[in-house]
C-alpha cells in the first residue's frame, strides 16, 4: 500500500476509489463462478450485485435466495462486511492480526475512509471500532438465530441470523427472505433487533467511541458532532414514523388489516430503514405518493458520517437547516449547542446537498429518457441507489424495480450506487483533484434573492 501511495502519487481519495473498484471487480469475478449461482449470471448483473453489496445498498436484479448458491450468498455476505466497514478497515484488521505495524500511508487512508478529523489515537480507535462491530453483529446474530430457529432447521437459522445481522448493521438491506422482512411485520424481536443494528451502524463509529469515553468518564462533555448526530437521528426517526403513520393510517394500514402493534412497528421500522438500510416490512409499491415523497427525503438525508450508511448525512442536513434558520432570523453566526459552526463547514454542507440534488435529477432524467418509466418510481429508485438504501417499489416479483431496466440504465444505477457510497464530493475530488489557489481576486457584489 505504501509503495503504491508514494510511487504513483495518488491522493487518498483516489486510492479509496480504486480500492472500492478492485473490491467490486473481485466480487464480480467470484459471483460469476459456476458454483456461485444456480443458473448462471450475466456480467452486468454480477457487477450490479457486487456493487450493491460493496456499496451496502441492497438493490437486487437477481433473487438473492433463489439465484445464488450457499457459496454465492457467502460471497455477498463478505462483500457487505468489507463494503460496510471499508476495505481499509478490513486491511487494518488483517494487519493487527498478523502483528504488522500500521504505517503513515495506511493511517492517512483510514482517516479519509472513516472521515476522522485527526490522526491522534487512530489505531486505538480502529481496534475499538472493530471490537464494537463484531460484538454488535454477534449479539444480533444470536438473537435472530434464536428467533428463526423456531421456524427452520438450526443450521439454516444460524446462517439466516448471521446474514441478516451483518446486513442490518452495515445498513445493506440484503435479505434471504423473498419478501424481505414483511412476514415479521408484527414480530417485536425481529423488528427491535434489526432496527437497533441499523441505528448502531448508522450513527457512526466516532459517535460510539465518544459515547463510550463519556460513559467511562474519560471526558466530561460529548463532542458537538455527537450531540448533533444523536438529536438529529432521534428527531428524524420520530418525525418520519409519525408522518408515515398519518399518511397511511387510512390506506395501507386500514386496507391490509394491520393491528395496533403492527402499525406502530411498521411506522417506526419504515422511518428507520429509509435512512440507508433497505429492509422492508411493508409493500412499497402500494404506498401513497406523499409517503413515497417522505421516504425519498429520508433516503436522501441518510445516516451519519463515518458510519456504514450513505446519503448526504444527518450532520450535513442539520447544518443546512440551522444555517437557513439563522439566516432568516438575521443572525450572523450559525450556532448549535452554544457552538458556532465554521463558515467553511457551512459551505461544504451546501455543496454536498447541491451536488446530490443535481446528480439525482440528472440521473433520473437520463433513465426516464432511456426506459420511459414513471417519474416517481424512477426517482425513488435513483435516490435509493444514491443513498445506498435499497428500498424499491419492486418489479412485481422478488427483485427491485431496476431489474426491469435495460443494460445502459443498470450501468447508470451501478455508477449511482458507487458515487453514493463514496460520497459525490469524494468522488469528484478523486477524479478532478485539488489545486491550491495561488491567486485571490478582489471581492465582487451580486444581488441575490
Amino acid at each position: 500500500m505504501k509503495n503504491v501511495y508514494s510511487s504513483r502519487r495518488l491522493s487518498p481519495h483516489q486510492i479509496l476509489v480504486f480500492g472500492f473498484i478492485a473490491t467490486i471487480l473481485l466480487g464480480t469475478a467470484l459471483l460469476m463462478l459456476p458454483y456461485a449461482t444456480t443458473g448462471g449470471i450475466s456480467l452486468v448483473d454480477a457487477i450490479f450485485t457486487a456493487t450493491s453489496a460493496v456499496c451496502v445498498t441492497g438493490l437486487t436484479v437477481r433473487d438473492t435466495l433463489a439465484d445464488f448458491t450457499a457459496f454465492g450468498k457467502v460471497v455477498i455476505l463478505l462483500l457487505i462486511q468489507i463494503g460496510g466497514l471499508g476495505y481499509m478497515s478490513m486491511a487494518t484488521l488483517l494487519a493487527l492480526i498478523i502483528g504488522r505495524k500500521i504505517g503513515l500511508s495506511e493511517r492517512i487512508l483510514i482517516k479519509e475512509s472513516l472521515n476522522i478529523a485527526t490522526f491522534e489515537g487512530i489505531v486505538r480507535f480502529m481496534k475499538g471500532m472493530l471490537a464494537f462491530v463484531f460484538l454488535a453483529e454477534g449479539a444480533g446474530a444470536l438473537i435472530l438465530s434464536a428467533r428463526f430457529s423456531s421456524e427452520m432447521p438450526l443450521k439454516e437459522a444460524v446462517f439466516q441470523g448471521v446474514f441478516h445481522s451483518v446486513s442490518a448493521f452495515n445498513n445493506a438491506g440484503f435479505s434471504l427472505f423473498q419478501d424481505s422482512l414483511m412476514r415479521f411485520r408484527g414480530d417485536v424481536t425481529v423488528n427491535i433487533t434489526v432496527m437497533s443494528l441499523i441505528v448502531l451502524g448508522g450513527i457512526g463509529f466516532l459517535v460510539v467511541d465518544d459515547l463510550y469515553g463519556w460513559v467511562k468518564k474519560r471526558h466530561k462533555k460529548l463532542m458537538l458532532h455527537t450531540l448533533i448526530v444523536l438529536v438529529s437521528t432521534g428527531l428524524l426517526i420520530t418525525a418520519g414514523a409519525l408522518l408515515f403513520y398519518f399518511n397511511e393510517r387510512r390506506y395501507l394500514f386500514a386496507r391490509s388489516g394491520f393491528g395496533g402493534l403492527e402499525t406502530v412497528l411498521a411506522s417506526v421500522f419504515a422511518s428507520v430503514t429509509a435512512r440507508t438500510a433497505g429492509f422492508n416490512t411493508i409493500d412499497y409499491s402500494v404506498l401513497q405518493p406523499a409517503t413515497i415523497f417522505l421516504t425519498i427525503i429520508l433516503m436522501l438525508i441518510g445516516a451519519s458520517p463515518g458510519s456504514t450508511g450513505g446519503g448526504i448525512k444527518t450532520t450535513t442536513f442539520t447544518v443546512v437547516i440551522m444555517n437557513l434558520w439563522c439566516t432568516i432570523k438575521g443572525r450572523k453566526d450559525t450556532v448549535m449547542f452554544k457552538r458556532r459552526v465554521p463558515e467553511a463547514l457551512i459551505s461544504r454542507s451546501f455543496v454536498v446537498l447541491a451536488i446530490a440534488v443535481i446528480f439525482i435529477n440528472i440521473i433520473t432524467l437520463v433513465i426516464i429518457d432511456i426506459e420511459h418509466t414513471g417519474f416517481q418510481k424512477t426517482m425513488f429508485e435513483v435516490v435509493s441507489a444514491f443513498g445506498t438504501v435499497g428500498l424499491s417499489t419492486g418489479d412485481g416479483g422478488t427483485r427491485s424495480f431496476c431489474a426491469t431496466f435495460s443494460v445502459p440504465s443498470k450501468i447508470i444505477v451501478i455508477f449511482t450506487m458507487f458515487a453514493g457510497r463514496l460520497g459525490p464530493l469524494t468522488l469528484f475530488m478523486a477524479l478532478l483533484g485539488q489545486k491550491e489557489e495561488r491567486i485571490r481576486y478582489p471581492e465582487g457584489r451580486i444581488m441575490v434573492g
